[in-house]
């Protein structure tokens, strides 16, 4: 299949058999190995041209958090034909590209009876460990997440199950929650109930009686909130998936619409080219802290900031963190960054949004979910089940993970167009099934860093 230099000043190209790197002339020990243009490391020996650069001569360069100045560079985008989906507007003027039910535990103890009752009613849980047992930052991280997720337009209908005792009960958590629509979101204590199964049954049927009447209208596709992730990155991630999705993002963005790009420590190394992009100081400001305050999490910990790339990774070619990076953000395309979002925020500026977060493919998913993306594009190269309460679309990197494993992949990035990725967006914006909801893979997973009681 031959090699690709992806950029004119590349040290290294690209073996397109296997997604991994070699020298394109020789290559001084302490030298810097540019891929992308960019940086991606320091060679620890004499590399002659045509031999193969991975972690035997090649290795990180970064560091912990570092001064930077703004320096915007923004790039006007192409003027895109406006587009229409068809959703479902909800009472407080939002849109949902689904009508689903979902019951959300408020503490990790109701799980079994939220799963029971989706079980017997249709309706979709999303369990997880917390709720209780939490302090400080961890408890509201908990909470911001949950309401995220009770308040997503997705959802035609929504089951708050509690128990009664824990720390995030029903009656300290509508105090976070805020004004809901009481119609579509109802609450429930287990302790309270008799028969908690019977009763959630009559709330449960309650709310898809009234999501039956609900029909879908057109929308401008810039109410559309899309979600950007990448998971079992290899090789071929920044040639093919990664700069497809960024294409779309460009033309979602042209349109008015919300890309949201998560994954933090796969921004280190890459960290400048977004930051050139940031369209105001403030933005580039609360950009530079979500950088550096994710390395100080590391190095709290006692973790080198530069410990990615997975073991998966590296079988598929990518060596360094920084080469990882320069990949992943390429999803972001060249959209302006028009906002920062912590844990829990809402994204609602158009452009790109970053997302606080980390790299670890289910809390990722979830952080983007509760932020309301609508949908997310889920880039990969080694393949992966895995899918949010959202349409997740997995986009293969390469054509033998999308023809081994058909029933995860919704596109195959190395055969087609950008456009045709952009068509199966609005697609599934309009109803269509993405691959993980037919194979009922849909989970969450809330961040947490303290101490637990």
């Amino acid at each position: 299949m031959g090699y690709k230099l992806i950029h004119p000043n590349d040290n290294v190209k690209v073996n397109l058999s296997d997604g991994h790197k070699y020298a394109n002339r020789d290559i001084k020990s302490g030298e810097r190995i540019i891929k992308y243009g960019f940086p991606i490391g320091v060679a620890v020996a004499d590399i002659k041209a045509g031999e193969k650069v991975h972690s035997h001569n090649l290795k990180t360069a970064l560091s912990g958090a570092q001064n930077y100045t703004y320096a915007p560079e923004i790039s006007p985008l192409a003027n895109e034909e406006p587009a229409t989906i068809n959703a479902y507007l909800r009472a407080n003027g939002d849109i949902g590209i689904r009508n689903d039910i979902w019951i959300i535990p408020t503490v990790g103890c109701v799980n079994k009876t939220a799963e029971k009752l989706a079980s017997i009613t249709g309706a979709f849980a999303f369990t997880h460990p917390y709720g209780c047992s939490q302090l400080g930052d961890d408890h509201q991280t908990t909470q911001k997440v949950l309401k995220g997720l009770i308040t997503h337009p997705n959802a035609g209908g929504v089951l708050v199950l509690g128990l009664g005792c824990e720390n995030n009960n029903i009656d300290e958590f509508k105090k976070v929650l805020g004004e809901v629509d009481p119609e579509r979101i109802r609450f429930m204590n287990t302790q309270e109930c008799q028969d908690e199964i019977a009763e959630g049954i009559a709330v449960i049927s309650e709310l898809k009686a009234l999501a039956q009447n609900d029909e879908r209208v057109s929308v401008p596709i810039s109410r559309l909130r899309l979600g950007l992730k990448c998971g079992g990155s290899d090789g071929f991630s920044g040639i093919t998936a990664n700069p497809a999705c960024g294409r779309v993002t460009d033309k979602l963005v042209s349109m008015g619409g919300i890309a949201v790009l998560t994954e933090v420590p796969e921004m280190f190394g890459a960290e400048e080219v977004l930051f050139k992009r940031c369209v105001n100081k403030q933005v580039f400001n609360r950009a530079v802290d979500l950088i550096n305050n994710y390395k100080n999490y590391f190095i709290a910990h006692g973790q080198p900031v530069s410990e990615n790339p997975s073991p998966g990774n590296k079988e598929g070619g990518i060596t360094t963190l920084e080469e990882k990076s320069l990949g992943c953000v390429q999803k972001g395309g060249s959209a302006p960054i028009t906002d920062v979002l912590d844990y829990g925020d809402t994204a609602k500026t158009a452009g790109l949004n970053l997302l606080n977060g980390p790299g670890n493919d289910i809390v990722a998913v979830t952080n983007l979910t509760a932020a309301g993306c609508h949908l997310v594009l889920f880039t990969t190269g080694r393949g992966t089940p895995l899918g949010a309460p959202v349409p997740t679309l997995k986009i293969a990197t390469n054509s033998k993970l999308a023809q081994n494993k058909p029933h995860w992949i919704d596109f195959d990035a190395q055969s087609n167009e950008s456009d045709r990725l952009f068509d199966l967006i609005i697609e599934t914006a309009n109803g269509k099934s993405a691959k993980n909801e037919l194979g009922g893979y849909r989970e969450i997973a809330i961040f947490k860093d303290g101490v637990t009681l």
